[in-house]
């Protein structure tokens, strides 16, 4: 009887000490802590991964920028040329499609110093480039190089400034454009990846990017930008006035990339072979 009643009595003070030990609270937190920071960490990386498929080119997604806030858009027809000495009477300042020069302008990374012909300019959106303008005016020192940035040494890019642009910059593909007020701004990068070299939305994508050259288009002197109103006579948006090149294509063909010039995107077939019935030296150049 003591024996029994002697071992109800440790089993109680067992019990005693177990009831009152104290629960590890701190290695709970801790616990707690490490789930919803990987918690955290995963979550993030989900959503960056879906933030960038939004605007990733493919065929169930033909136009990632209806994504972006602010994004104009425009049908424009394409391969209606004017000649250098032509104006075209644009329906958007500045344009991002319609008429224009035969020649392009140099669209491979290139940052130019002063405005440009707005003519040759929206020939290379027509071959899958974007176009960053700024207002010279409000756009300065830091917030230049931070535009320059994403377009020196970059297939399909050109950045100029643009006089008069009724917002601090402008981005532009065939057909849209978004204007913003700060190169800081996540649209900018969401943009050129939504659009250039968009084979869906450019008509003549993997078009050649390298000049013409003189007396086409010289990138070292480039036709200046005429903030003149176009006068009488100009070509209007649906090409009346623009010339015509008999037997040259000068509809929706891959242009020709000359010899040592820029390659298209790993993937694609080469253009550099030259098209049958290539025209003789000092015409312009043909599929444009």
């Amino acid at each position: 009887m003591a024996s029994g009643t002697k071992n109800k009595s440790v089993r109680a003070a067992r019990a005693s000490v177990v009831a009152n030990k104290p629960k590890p609270w701190g290695t709970i937190f801790a616990v707690i802590a490490v789930v919803l920071l990987a918690g955290g960490v995963f979550g993030y990386a989900y959503v960056q991964i879906s933030d960038s498929q939004q605007f990733k080119v493919s065929e169930d997604n033909k136009d990632p920028s209806e994504n972006i806030e602010g994004v104009v858009r425009t049908k424009y027809e394409a391969g209606k040329h004017v000649k250098g000495t032509q104006r075209v009477i644009y329906d958007q300042s500045p344009p991002f499609g319609g008429p224009h020069d035969e020649a392009w302008a140099d669209c491979t990374g290139v940052v130019y110093k002063t405005a440009v012909r707005n003519e040759n300019m929206v020939h290379s959106l027509e071959h899958g480039s974007v176009w960053i303008a700024y207002n010279p005016d409000q756009i300065k020192d830091a917030a230049v190089d931070k535009l320059k940035s994403k377009v020196e040494g970059q297939p399909y890019m050109i950045m100029s400034p643009y006089p008069g642009l009724d917002k601090p910059i402008a981005l532009s593909s065939w057909g849209h454009q978004l204007k913003l007020d700060n190169p800081d701004d996540e649209r900018v990068d969401q943009f050129i990846k939504s659009l250039r070299q968009n084979q869906y939305q450019n008509p003549e994508p993997r078009g050649s990017c390298d000049s013409p050259g003189p007396p086409y288009f010289d990138p070292a002197a480039p036709p200046p930008f005429d903030p003149a109103p176009p006068p009488p006579g100009s070509v209007s948006m649906d090409g009346k006035g623009a010339f015509d090149n008999p037997g040259q294509n000068t509809g929706m063909g891959t242009p020709q990339v000359p010899p040592g010039g820029q390659q298209p995107p790993a993937g694609q077939p080469p253009a550099g072979q030259p098209p049958a019935g290539q025209p003789p030296a000092g015409q312009p150049p043909a599929n444009r």
